[in-house]
């Protein structure tokens, strides 16, 4: 069905239904390679609020606040570092509970000297 033709609460309903897919990403300061580490239950949607802070010169994190001033938005990058898919079985509360623990095993394979 062409989405001009699906009702609004179809859509709304589509949206609700679709998998929810979470992960661990990366913001990185090209200018000075701090980075920080972030779980997100919902990736697409952090990817998104990323691309309009860039877009806007908005911070998108407040610890990035005082590099994003002095370097600007299009100094960072946004890397998806790892996805998982909530199961059906799962409450959102376990999801983000594995994805802390995901976000933890990938602390370890970077420098903390260089984390925001």
């Amino acid at each position: 069905m062409d989405s001009k033709k699906k009702s609004r609460k179809d859509m709304i309903l589509e949206y609700k239904e679709r998998p929810i897919t979470g992960g661990v990403y990366k913001i990185t300061n090209i200018a000075n390679r701090k980075y920080i580490l972030v779980a997100d239950i919902d990736l697409q949607s952090a990817k998104n609020r990323f691309d309009f802070s860039v877009k806007y010169d908005s911070v998108v994190l407040l610890k990035l606040a005082k590099d994003w001033k002095e370097y600007g938005g299009n100094q960072f990058t946004f890397e998806i570092l790892e996805e998982i898919e909530m199961k059906d079985s799962q409450s959102r509360k376990d999801f983000k509970e594995d994805l802390k623990i995901l976000k933890n095993m990938w602390s370890e394979k970077y420098d903390s000297t260089k984390s925001y």
